[in-house]
């Protein structure tokens, strides 16, 4: 049978490793964590870039297309 000294500081190791483990897993959750939601963020802001380009692009288009329309129906004089 072990001292009881050495059962003692057993214990404190294994609290100790619990404690300092759980702090070290919770970091590196919150790092992966605000990582990972930065990287979203910029995806979105260039997703919504993106998109308010196209409807730019299709607004033009359909401006022009509506100049052509009317250029056609008004008479030469």
């Amino acid at each position: 049978m072990a001292p009881p000294g050495s059962r003692r500081w057993a214990y404190v190791r294994i609290m100790a490793g619990t404690i300092h483990g759980g702090g070290l897993g919770f970091y590196v959750m919150h790092r992966i964590e605000t990582s990972y939601k930065a990287k979203m963020e910029e995806r979105l802001r260039r997703y919504e870039a993106h998109l308010l380009a196209k409807e730019k692009e299709a607004q033009l288009l359909q401006d022009e297309g509506l100049c052509e329309d009317q250029a056609q129906l008004l008479p030469d004089s």
